[in-house]
């Protein structure tokens, strides 16, 4: 069961149930928003696919042609941007410490002692998948933003003037609401473009925060229920209308270090991210980089990242943002 959030022509937003077929969706009744279905059912009990079911109508309205109007949004959002906090983590998939330690040699050369990266990668291979109740090895973890920083599928992805580079990282992201107990409560999973400046990151990893901090994108569907434990997708770069770099994406935990469980655990311990009524969309790491593959990005480059179990695929073209030049500091 996959959902959506979309605006009508006069703008009204709306919660589609997409089709068996892909290309349509039945509006839900009752909600406006994935936000509010999802409080709907805590306050019910009821399983959010339950809930789904019961509010969907027999209408049904063109998904595709939603798309290409670009109506519609990121699957989950908070009327308080600020609500909605984006992090992730990294490392966590079979392929991802290739990648990342391809970025270290290329920087710092054949010679180099071994990376952390690699270390945290070996930990998670060891501890990261611990049985049922048990607390496993701790992943990495980085702060992305908040819910300014998301992007609609189809919309622009800015590429700050400071940048360095700007390319993409096919994730798959876990979203998630607290509910008034300050229980976290999984609402369902995306595909997403994480988004990030490898040249910068490459330069020292003291510095990894630092290109982290971009926009990201996410959806356009949001998958209700477990993930599939192998999900097997592709990633690619369309340049003028041609790809120009492809490869497949391995993820599910069968292709991963860490459980999503384990995952879960190292965010949710935390008691700021436990706040009642906020929103989270944890990236789960990405496999595979083609910035690791050597490919030099361009504005206007469109990153596609697509998976069978998602719908449709996830599109955005990178653009250059305003130069703001020097950020002064006015003192009161």
């Amino acid at each position: 069961m996959r959902l959506i959030q979309y605006r009508d022509p006069a703008g009204l937003r709306h919660v589609g149930l997409v089709t068996e077929d892909g290309d349509r969706a039945h509006p839900l009744s009752a909600v406006s928003t994935t936000y509010q279905l999802a409080q709907m059912a805590i306050e019910r009990g009821k399983p959010l696919e339950a809930v789904v079911r019961e509010l969907a109508t027999s209408e049904t309205i063109d998904y595709a042609a939603l798309l290409r109007d670009g109506r519609v949004l990121a699957p989950l959002d908070h009327e308080e941007p600020a609500r909605f906090w984006i992090t992730g983590t990294g490392l966590t998939h079979l392929g991802s410490a290739d990648a990342r330690n391809k970025m270290h040699i290329e920087t710092h050369g054949n010679a180099a002692p071994e990376s952390d990266s690699m270390r945290i990668f070996r930990m998670g291979i060891e501890g990261g998948k611990p049985e049922t109740g048990e607390i496993g090895v701790q992943p990495e973890w980085f702060y992305k933003g908040v819910g300014t920083c998301v992007v609609a599928p189809g919309a622009p992805l800015p590429l700050p003037s400071f940048a360095l580079a700007g390319a993409e990282e096919a994730e798959i992201v876990g979203l998630y609401v607290v509910d008034k107990a300050g229980q976290p409560r999984r609402i369902g999973f995306a595909l997403g473009n994480e988004f990030s400046d490898h040249v910068t990151e490459a330069q020292n990893y003291l510095y990894t925060q630092h290109s982290k901090l971009r926009a990201c994108s996410f959806g356009p569907e949001l998958l209700l229920g477990e993930l599939p434990p192998d999900i097997r997708g592709k990633s690619r770069i369309i340049r003028n209308g041609k790809v120009i770099w492809e490869e497949e994406v391995l993820s599910g935990e069968r292709n991963m270090s860490h459980s999503i469980a384990n995952l879960e655990h190292y965010h949710f311990r935390y008691d700021m991210f436990r706040r009642p009524g906020d929103l989270h969309a944890y990236f789960f790491g990405a496999a595979v980089l083609s910035y690791a593959a050597g490919v030099k990005t361009q504005p206007g480059d469109e990153f596609e990242i697509e998976a069978r179990e998602f719908g449709k695929p996830l599109r955005n073209k990178m653009v250059p943002a305003e130069d703001i030049g020097l950020v002064k500091v006015t003192p009161l």
